[in-house]
């Protein structure tokens, strides 16, 4: 029997944000889609992300679906709960029947002749109208060139790819970074291993992490879809006014969250020194913030030492690293936890659009996008966290399903339309972009005086959303079709 390759919609991606677009296509009565994942099982970051430790840091019951109320055992459901919940939306909307695994997409080509898209896989070629693309902006690894990397002998692996076959008791370790993921890996194995070693390029804020246990009696009521939105809300509005922080006022990051960040700071580190080097030296936010009670004593353990960007990594060695200051040191483990390509090459595949656009010529300067969802010269194509969609203090997945009233509106005009192609207009896309960078230039992630993972190589943020979550949702709710053009012709 053949296998069918032309569908009105391909989503790529089955995290949260192709789950998303697959509930969203279903309730507009389309049912002609796929999805197409890279890996050998569905479920997207909290499926691949299982190293020890993992947990989310925003709050569960809003770092979850709008329409999929579930009884979350914690305030901040760690990783297997995170995948559990991840297949429970996936089993109960029967979306396994849409997917095909193990199909790595290489290039999204569009047909000018035929008004569709040619989708590359390393398993067989696919076409569709429209393509809707979810694999995320942290779906791939980056590891550093470090001198000397490929002479190691030891085990090694990056905190996206952790080999759980690998016994670390015992062991002599080494982490590589001190950002979000090493910060819940670090008290995770601190107490397991026989020495730990942790670069840091530059110390993290951290703050302490709120958590509890629900009792059985609110797990049950979280399954009461009332209850469940009700909670939400008050939960997402306590977090939505720390945008005044972000962008508005630096008094009030340094009254409130640096202040409370320097106690946390001072209490769990006695030791000067220590806390001197665990001490940043840029504004509150710059980078992305750690939630963690745990982080701080687990480096203040006998058995760990922080190496500082004084004494960073010289180079590997066949039996592990040496330092700045000449230290050899032997290591059974090293593990990278040294971030992903969020902003430039953020999408891992070649696309080629109109009148043969390439996006990487379209992105050389930096990304950019109408919504962050879709570019003039890619008709019919639209990025789910996308540039600039980032947030830095609510739940990202408020910002994915904000992104689905726009996405849906758009295949909705095509439909009602009776066209075959939507793609935005240039100016409207340049002055969107404008706009952004404009008031970017307000937060704390360009003027914190600090470099981070937000930035792409040409010094502008382009992972962040510069201003309150409510305010994108209602811009990608108010579809303006004067903003975008469309063709007719015969689709595929």
């Amino acid at each position: 029997m053949a296998t069918k390759q032309h569908y009105e919609v391909i989503i790529i991606g089955t995290g949260f944000g192709g789950q998303s677009a697959a509930l969203r296509l279903k309730k507009l009565g389309i049912d002609d889609f796929i999805m197409l994942e890279r890996r050998d099982f569905m479920g997207g970051t909290w499926c691949q992300n299982s190293y020890p430790g993992a947990q989310v840091d925003v709050q569960s019951p809003l770092y979850s679906l709008a329409s999929e109320p579930y009884p979350w055992s914690q305030m901040f459901a760690e990783q297997p709960e995170l995948e559990a919940y991840t297949h429970h939306v996936l089993s109960k909307h029967q979306l396994a029947n849409k997917v095909r695994l193990r199909c790595n997409v290489t290039e999204l080509r569009w047909l000018p002749d035929r008004l569709c898209w040619q989708v590359t896989t390393n398993q067989e070629t696919y076409f569709a109208r429209s393509v809707i693309s979810a694999q995320g902006p942290l779906s791939n690894p980056l590891i550093p060139e470090f001198p000397g990397r490929e002479t190691y002998q030891g085990k090694s692996f990056h905190t996206n790819q952790w080999d759980h076959s690998f016994d670390y008791s015992g062991k002599r370790v080494a982490i590589i970074g001190s950002g979000a993921s090493a910060a819940q890996v670090i008290p995770a194995i601190a107490d397991k291993v026989a020495e730990l070693h942790v670069f840091q390029r530059t110390p993290h804020w951290v703050m302490p992490r709120p958590d509890r246990k629900f009792a059985p009696w609110f797990q049950r009521l979280l399954g009461v879809n009332v209850f469940y939105q009700m909670l939400r809300k008050s939960i997402y509005w306590a977090l939505e006014w720390r945008v005044l922080a972000f962008k508005y006022s630096k008094t009030l990051m340094k009254l409130f969250a640096e202040r409370e960040a320097r106690n946390h700071l001072r209490k769990q580190i006695p030791d000067p020194e220590l806390r001197r080097q665990l001490t940043p030296d840029y504004m509150i936010g710059c980078k992305r913030i750690i939630v963690s009670n745990t982080l701080y004593p687990a480096l203040a353990r006998d058995n760990v030492t922080l190496h500082d960007k004084t004494d960073g990594i010289a180079s590997f060695t066949e039996q592990g690293l040496r330092t700045a200051q000449g230290t050899e040191l032997e290591l059974d483990l090293v593990i990278y936890s040294t971030g992903f390509k969020a902003t430039d090459g953020a999408l891992g595949f070649n696309v080629v659009g109109r009148d043969e656009l390439r996006l990487d010529e379209v992105w050389e300067d930096y990304p950019r996008a109408y919504l962050g969802t879709t570019m003039p010269g890619f008709p019919n194509l639209f990025l789910v966290t996308g540039p600039n969609t980032g947030i830095g203090h609510t739940s990202a997945i408020f910002v994915i399903e904000s992104q689905m009233y726009y996405i849906m509106r758009a295949l909705t005009e095509l439909r009602r339309r009776n066209k075959a192609a939507i793609e935005v207009t240039a100016e409207a896309e340049q002055a969107y972009t404008d706009m952004i960078h404009h008031e970017m230039a307000k937060t704390v992630w360009q003027s914190g005086g600090c470099e981070s993972w937000y930035k792409s190589k040409s010094g502008k943020v382009t992972a962040m959303f510069p201003g309150f979550s409510f305010v994108y949702r209602l811009l990608a709710q108010r579809f303006k079709p004067a903003h975008h053009r469309f063709s007719d012709g015969e689709q595929a």
